[in-house]
C-alpha cells in the first residue's frame, strides 16, 4: 500500500512568537532547548525589520559609525579645499594684478637691469624711502630682500686683461619688492625643457603680482627701466646681427663714431646727412601722398674709402642703431630674409654689404659641397621694395664693383642715392693730415713738405684713406716719419668713369657748389 503523505502545516512566525510568549519568563531562562534558540533568532528577525530598529542596529556598530566618520570628514576637507580655493582665486581676481613679460620682449632685460640696480641700492641702503604719514613710516621698516641670485661676470674694456666685475641679478624664483609703498612678488620662471634652437637659450618669463589698487607702479617700474636703459645705451651705437628670424644685438654696444672722424670729399658727407635728415622728417608728407616711406643709399667705390666707417658715424649722428645682414649667409631664404626686413628695430639703419658677391658663382658648391647661400635675386627684390616689403626703413647698400650690379636692384625706389667713394683726393689727405698732426704742425710747414712729396710721387686720387689712416697711425706723434715712409704707399685703383645711375652724386658737381 501507498502512504499518503500528509502535508506539513506552516507556522508562522507570528503564532510561534504568540507560543513563546504564553511561556513563563523562568522556564524560557531555564530553557537550553534547539527550540529556543530558534524562538530567539526568529523573533529577533521579525522585531529587525522595521526601519528604525534596523537604523539603530547600524548606528550601534562602532566598525560603521568610525567609517562613516572618517568618510564625512574626507568629504568635509575635500569640500573646504576647493572653497579656500575658490574663495583664493575670486580674492586674487579682485584684488590682486598680474602682468607677464616675456623673454622675447624688448621690455625683458629692462627689468632685469631695474631689479639689479634695486638690488645694489638696498645693499648700500641708498634706497630712496617714501615718508608720507605713519603707514608709510611702518612699511619703511618692513624691506623684503631678493635670495635668488644669478651673478654676471664680464670683463671692462679698459682695465688689465685679468680684471673682472661681477654683478648680481635677481635668478629664477619667487622675489618680493617694495617700490612705493607697494609690495611687489616677482616670480622669474625658466623653461627647462623649452629651449631656442637658434641661441639655446632656454625661454624665461618675468611675473609681477600686487594689489589692484596699486597697479599704477607698473608703469613707473617700465618707465623707470626704460631710462636705466637708455643711460646705459647712451652715447653707443647698437649692432644688431640676424639671429635665425629675430635680430639680437652682437656684442657690447659701441661708443658712437663722431661724424668728422670720417674725412670724405668736400660736401659729400654733408650731403648725404641732409638727404637723411630731410627723409626723417618727411614721415607724414610722404603717407599723405601714398609714397612708402623708405630710403635707400648704394655707396660704392674700391675697399678702404670708408664706406662702412661713414654708415658707423652716420648711424650715430642721427641717434640711430645698425642691423647688418649679410646676403650671402648660408641658409639664408627669400623668406627668413623678407621676414628680417620687416621686423627692423625701431631707429635702425639696414647695411647689406658687398651685395655684389652674394649673386656671384651661387652654383658652385663650397668646401661640404652646399651652395653658399639660398636668396634669389628676385627675393632681394621684392624684399627691398615689394608688396610685402616694410616701410618706415632706411637700408645701405655697399659694393666694391658696382658694375656687377643689375640695373634693377639699384633703380629709384630701391636705391634713392648713388655715391661712389674712391681713393683720397688732395682734400681728404690735408683734412686727415690736421687730425693727426695739428698739434704737432701748428704752423703747416711739414703739411706742405707732405703734400710736394704726395703730389710728386702721384698718390693723389691713387691710395685709400685707409692706407693714408695707417700711414699716420704707424708715425703718431712723427711728423717727419710719415713724411719719410710716404713712399712706400703704393698707388691703388684709378677713378673709374662716371656711372650713369639715376640718383648718383657725382664728386666733382658736389665740391663745385
Amino acid at each position: 500500500m501507498g502512504v499518503v503523505k500528509r502535508p506539513r502545516r506552516r507556522i508562522s512566525a507570528r503564532r510561534l512568537s504568540n507560543f513563546w510568549t504564553c511561556v513563563p519568563s523562568s522556564q524560557l531562562m531555564a530553557s537550553n532547548t534547539p527550540q529556543h534558540e530558534l524562538a530567539k533568532h526568529i523573533a529577533a528577525g521579525s522585531s529587525s525589520g522595521s526601519p528604525g530598529s534596523l537604523f539603530s542596529h547600524i548606528t550601534d556598530n562602532p566598525f560603521f559609525t568610525a567609517g562613516f566618520g572618517l568618510a564625512a570628514l574626507g568629504v568635509a576637507a575635500r569640500t573646504g579645499q576647493k572653497g579656500l580655493q575658490h574663495g583664493a582665486a575670486f580674492v586674487r581676481r579682485r584684488m590682486l594684478v598680474d602682468l607677464e613679460i616675456t623673454r622675447h620682449d624688448d621690455a625683458y632685460p629692462w627689468v632685469l637691469q631695474w631689479m639689479t640696480n634695486y638690488h645694489r641700492a638696498q645693499q648700500a641702503g641708498t634706497r630712496p624711502l617714501v615718508q608720507n604719514g605713519l603707514l608709510s613710516r611702518v612699511l619703511n621698516r618692513i624691506d623684503p630682500r631678493m635670495h635668488h641670485l644669478q651673478v654676471q661676470t664680464f670683463t671692462p674694456q679698459d682695465g688689465p686683461s685679468h680684471a673682472a666685475h661681477f654683478s648680481f641679478v635677481p635668478g629664477p624664483g619667487k622675489h618680493f619688492l617694495r617700490y612705493k609703498n607697494a609690495f611687489i612678488l616677482v616670480d622669474r620662471q625658466r623653461e627647462r625643457n623649452s629651449l631656442n634652437v637658434k641661441d639655446g637659450v632656454p625661454f624665461e618669463t618675468i611675473n609681477l603680482t600686487t594689489l589692484y589698487s596699486h597697479r599704477n607702479v607698473f608703469e613707473d617700474i617700465f618707465a623707470e627701466a626704460h631710462q636705466i636703459y637708455q643711460q646705459s645705451q647712451e652715447g653707443k651705437t647698437v649692432i644688431y646681427n640676424s639671429m635665425g628670424t629675430m635680430w639680437q644685438p652682437f656684442g657690447d654696444a659701441k661708443r658712437k663714431r663722431p661724424l668728422d672722424s670720417v674725412v670724405l670729399e668736400r660736401g659729400v658727407k654733408e650731403r648725404i646727412v641732409e638727404d637723411m635728415e630731410a627723409f626723417i622728417a618727411s614721415r607724414k608728407w610722404y603717407l599723405d601722398r601714398g609714397i612708402p616711406y623708405r630710403r635707400g643709399y648704394l655707396l660704392y667705390g674700391p675697399p678702404g674709402t670708408g664706406k662702412s666707417s661713414f654708415i658707423q658715424a652716420v648711424a650715430g649722428h642721427l641717434d640711430f642703431n645698425i642691423a647688418i645682414l649679410n646676403v650671402s649667409e648660408r641658409g639664408l631664404t627669400d623668406d627668413r630674409l623678407n621676414h628680417l626686413l620687416t621686423k627692423v628695430p625701431r631707429r635702425t639703419v639696414v647695411l647689406l654689404e658687398d651685395v655684389d658677391v652674394a649673386f656671384m658663382n651661387r652654383k658652385t658648391p663650397g668646401p661640404d659641397g652646399f651652395a653658399s647661400a639660398s636668396v634669389t635675386f628676385s627675393g632681394l627684390l621684392n624684399a627691398l621694395d615689394g608688396v610685402a616689403s616694410a616701410e618706415e626703413r632706411i637700408i645701405f647698400l655697399t659694393t666694391n664693383h658696382v658694375e656687377r650690379l643689375d640695373e634693377a636692384l639699384i633703380r629709384p625706389g630701391r636705391v634713392d642715392m648713388t655715391v661712389r667713394l674712391g681713393e683720397a683726393t688732395e682734400y681728404q689727405m690735408e683734412q686727415l693730415w690736421d687730425r693727426f698732426y695739428a698739434e704737432f704742425d701748428a704752423s703747416g710747414e711739414a703739411k706742405q713738405r707732405f703734400m710736394a712729396k704726395v703730389r710728386q710721387l702721384g698718390l693723389i686720387e691713387s691710395v685709400s684713406t685707409a692706407a693714408l689712416q695707417g700711414l699716420f697711425l704707424y708715425n703718431k706723434d712723427d711728423t717727419e716719419g710719415a713724411i719719410s715712409m710716404v713712399e712706400g704707399l703704393t698707388a691703388g685703383h684709378k677713378a673709374e668713369s662716371p656711372v650713369g645711375i639715376p640718383g648718383h652724386v657725382d664728386v666733382n658737381e658736389v665740391t663745385s657748389r
